[in-house]
């Protein structure tokens, strides 16, 4: 076995898999604790290599080891990907093609499937271990694994080229606005005033394209949601962390085989209403739950927020709108408008720049809706000034507007230093 190559190891982890499970006491398994299961199939596979009568070097025999449990317990090639922190997306295109992002940059790594089926039994793992379904009567679904990473997978005949698995993480320790200010992400001026918008109960939308931060910036603003609020979240798979006491989680359920018992995300926030919400959360606002996220915020759930994909502020408010119409709104344009303008009260997007650098590239007000439109102004953003060395230049400045909802947070004892709201640049983080 000295210097086999790939496939042979391959070959050969796949002939350890099948003779373990071939001589696995499953009934004694069922009672066992993880632990214990994991010491004894360890145990059993290296006493399998060594009745193979091949000589494996000890490097290359650990290696075996862990792959065949990785198998059996885990994700298979994708687990020692989980033990790098700095892996946030985990694509798989096919079973020799897995990409990876780490800081905002997609590379391909060096893990790989053995074929289309071993990366299937993966996903069917994933998928069952999340109490969903994937099969060729429902061949795409949404999951979230235990440590909260999102999970997305689409199989044949919907993927022509075999299946799909995207993997989308989040850090062991939620971000704050303190660590996100140091990271660049945002200037500390924005950060002062996401959490007074918070704090005072604005209706937020987080917007930007996939793999911004929306939901990251979400979960950092909520460590200003006051103490003793009872907030409600809806999600199709929960990843929301909120920083609270008094957080009630909601996830949205597929159809069963039968296609019946699906729960859609309207259902979920009518229900919510219900429930004495002081605020209503949505991990992503995308269809008709639109209308009655836009009820909830009118009617005595301030401080709601939700997520929303678009490719600017403006297009936030402009894809909102639309998701009304579409959604069987039946009112004038005008008062749509007056309606959105009354529920909303200031969007913050996020964008990628060029490096792969997350950035808040506008904090925008909403205000109230005219002749031409909805009046939105914006108060902080990110301007780009040019790149050099593959960095992309640019910094945060304030806009000059001082925006109407300041007197509204006054009101209530919250004040913003007023230097946040004067033109020119902004003092930032230390991006990293």
């Amino acid at each position: 076995m000295t210097g086999g190559t790939d496939q042979s190891l391959d070959q050969i982890r796949r002939e350890l898999h099948e003779r373990l499970l071939a001589t696995l006491d499953f009934a004694a398994a069922s009672v066992m604790k993880r632990e214990q299961l994991v010491a004894q199939c360890d145990a059993r596979v290296r006493e399998l290599i060594d009745q193979s009568g091949k000589t494996v070097p000890a490097e290359m025999r650990a290696q075996l080891v862990r792959g065949v449990l990785d198998d059996v317990f885990g994700l298979g090639p994708l687990e020692p990907l989980f033990a790098d922190g700095e892996i946030t997306d985990i694509l798989v295109v096919s079973p020799d093609r897995v990409f990876v992002e780490r800081r905002g940059q997609l590379r391909q790594s060096d893990a790989r499937f053995r074929d289309n089926a071993h990366l299937l039994h993966i996903i069917h793992r994933i998928v069952r271990n999340a109490g969903r379904r994937i099969d060729e009567r429902s061949p795409m679904v949404d999951a979230r694994l235990a440590d909260g990473s999102r999970v997305n997978a689409i199989i044949p005949p919907l993927a022509v080229d075999g299946p799909q698995l995207s993997i989308r993480r989040f850090p062991e320790r939620a971000l704050d606005l303190d660590r996100l200010v140091g990271f660049g992400t945002l200037a500390p001026a924005t950060a002062e005033l996401l959490r007074a918008a918070v704090a005072g109960r604005l209706n937020i939308i987080f917007s930007g394209g996939a793999g911004v931060g929306k939901t990251t910036l979400l979960n950092a603003a909520s460590a200003s949601l006051g103490p003793h609020e009872r907030v409600i979240t809806i999600e199709d798979a929960a990843e929301l962390r909120l920083e609270g006491s008094h957080i009630v989680r909601l996830e949205t359920r597929s159809a069963n085989v039968e296609g019946i018992g699906a729960v859609e995300p309207r259902d979920l926030l009518r229900n919510a209403l219900r429930m004495r919400p002081d605020r209503i959360i949505v991990g992503e606002c995308r269809g008709a739950e639109a209308f009655d996220m836009m009820q909830a915020m009118n009617t005595g759930h301030e401080g709601s927020m939700t997520t929303l994909h678009s490719n600017s502020a403006r297009d936030a408010i402009y894809r909102l709108e639309s998701m009304l119409a579409m959604g069987g709104v039946d009112m004038p344009i005008r008062v749509l408008r007056d309606y959105v303008a009354s529920a909303i009260d200031m969007v913050v997007h996020l964008m990628r720049l060029p490096d792969g650098r997350r950035v808040i590239g506008e904090v925008l007000e909403v205000g109230e809706a005219g002749d031409e439109g909805l009046r939105m102004q914006p108060i902080h953003r990110y301007r780009v000034t040019g790149g050099h060395e593959g960095r992309t230049d640019g910094f945060f400045e304030s806009t000059g507007v001082r925006p109407a909802f300041l007197e509204y947070l006054e009101s209530r004892g919250i004040r913003i230093d007023p230097r946040a709201f004067v033109a020119g640049k902004l003092d930032e983080g230390a991006a990293s």
